[in-house]
């Protein structure tokens, strides 16, 4: 069984309870995400930006940027990934071209959106979006292009902040008619609008908790019974980390010790645990 179809088979519960994916940009959040029994992972283009290269999420990075985060994440984790591919990086033919590229690295399923290049973090203002029908061209060549017919396709709309709900809910249904697995309206603002989105779409529908960002702050659960099988937290790792990680050198800076911070890090075993070293060590013995 591929990852593709492993991710098939645990979308296929999602009348029951929500698939939750915790999300990241490198492989040690992949690593706890699996430790902590999760069945699957976001692989987050905002999280690739900030966790690798130390840039924001404003369409600064490329396909091979992102294959590149894939592929270091497949090769040591044993669960779907979920690969967020911006825009495609062009054209239907980039598309396409895309698909292929991050199947190759291992994607179980693989997310395009319909924004303008360069396109922005979904929970920043000031976005714009394509064409209707050439978003939906894109999803048709993402659809074609697949080598494993169980790769999910996900296809997301940016459209709800400056065209409005309306015209998010009809975008995803006709990228539902062109063959998406999975549809996306991002950063909803209300309520309501959550609602309407659940209620009108047919079909797996996919919802985003950005802490702090446009949405209201629901649990999975609450997402679920408003229609969303699918919920993804995409950069909640990364912002625990950082936050960690300036408190650390704010004390570090201030009194040349971090005795006081001991409990609030893992020992020198947890850490090699979680990087599987006796898995490793133990090869050839």
């Amino acid at each position: 069984m591929t990852r593709a179809s492993e991710l098939r088979a645990l979308l296929a519960t999602t009348g029951t309870k929500a698939l939750v994916a915790p999300g990241g940009g490198t492989p040690l959040e992949a690593l706890a995400v699996e430790k902590a029994g999760f069945d699957a992972f976001y692989l987050s283009g905002y999280a690739i930006a900030a966790w690798r290269h130390g840039l924001p999420d404003i369409g600064l990075l490329g396909a091979l940027d992102t294959a590149e985060a894939l592929s270091a994440i497949t090769r040591v984790i044993n669960i779907p990934v979920i690969c967020d591919a911006d825009t495609g990086y062009g054209d239907e033919a980039s598309v396409y071209s895309t698909v292929r590229l991050l199947e190759a690295a291992g994607a179980a399923a693989i997310q395009f959106e319909d924004q303008s290049w360069p396109k922005k973090c979904g929970h920043m203002s000031d976005k714009s979006v394509i064409d209707a029908g050439d978003a939906t061209r894109k999803i048709e060549a993402a659809v074609a292009a697949r080598r494993n017919p169980d790769t999910v396709i996900i296809a997301r709309t940016d459209s709800l902040g400056t065209l409005g709900v309306d015209e998010a809910i009809r975008r995803v249904k006709m990228f539902g008619e062109a063959g998406a697995d999975i549809l996306f309206v991002d950063a909803p603002q209300s309520l309501d609008d959550l609602k309407r989105i659940g209620s009108e779409v047919d079909g797996l529908l996919m919802a985003n908790m950005s802490e702090s960002g446009k949405t209201p702050a629901l649990s999975a659960s609450e997402f679920h019974a408003l229609g969303y099988g699918f919920v993804v937290f995409p950069t909640t790792a990364l912002r625990v980390a950082a936050h960690s990680m300036d408190n650390l050198f704010s004390v570090l800076k201030e009194k040349e010790d971090t005795r006081s911070l001991r409990d609030q890090m893992f020992g020198l075993d947890e850490l090699n645990d979680l990087v599987k070293l006796d898995e490793y060590n133990s090869i050839g013995q």
